[in-house]
């Protein structure tokens, strides 16, 4: 690190949390799909989706560097953050980077949405597949299973945009872990939300998906 560099918190808590937690979410559904544990799948994919609604309400309300509207921003401002050389400091994600969070976040609702009216033919419906018809509900499986391939698809772009940003010096991994960044320009530092806002909103969502969808299939376990 070089003696002029600032070391600054961007990265909170709950932001950090939410990222591992649901590579670790992402990885559990893709096994026990894989192996046929629907009931686990079904377990995994409740807790994810408890994660991901938190998520998009953090995204409004939570600290600086990760609400939708720090790096949210217009097609021109991308173009112009790729043309730029150096790139500009960005203390969160940067507009290709945001643009990456908003597809995997949209990604990942779609999924969740169409496993509720997903089938296997077999033992295990998604909780709202009585709502729809039977082609209806295997055209949704379809898709399910399909997006869960293009989900793939941006999580490997990811890890590679994330491994040529390490080796281009800004380790945008490690910041992920430990929180901090160092940085050249003289910047201010985001503004962070309290974690315990955030744990009181990650219950009331957990308690509310644990009445309507949980509750049921862990005590079928």
């Amino acid at each position: 690190m070089s003696i002029d560099q600032q070391k600054i918190k961007v990265w909170d808590i709950p932001t950090r949390l939410f990222h591992w937690v649901m590579v670790c979410l992402f990885g559990g559904l893709w096994w026990t799909a894989d192996i046929g544990e629907m009931q686990w799948h079904q377990v995994l994919a409740y807790l994810l989706m408890t994660l991901i609604a938190f998520r998009l309400i953090w995204g409004f309300v939570g600290s600086e560097t990760a609400k939708f509207s720090d790096f949210f921003v217009s097609p021109k401002k991308v173009i112009a953050y790729v043309k730029a050389q150096p790139k500009p400091v960005s203390l969160g994600h940067n507009p290709l980077g945001g643009y990456m969070v908003i597809a995997l976040l949209s990604l990942l609702v779609l999924q969740l949405i169409t496993g509720l009216f997903a089938t296997d033919d077999i033992f295990t419906e998604g909780p709202l597949m009585y709502l729809v018809s039977s082609d209806t509900a295997g055209w949704l499986t379809w898709l399910h299973k399909t997006n869960f391939n293009l989900i793939l698809g941006l999580a490997v772009i990811h890890i590679i945009a994330v491994i040529a940003y390490v080796i281009k010096g800004d380790n945008i991994l490690k910041a992920m872990f430990t929180g901090y960044k160092y940085v050249s320009e003289q910047v201010s530092s985001p503004k962070l939300r309290s974690p315990w806002i955030a744990l009181a909103i990650g219950l009331v969502i957990f308690a509310f998906i644990w009445w309507l969808l949980l509750e049921p299939v862990v005590s079928y376990l």
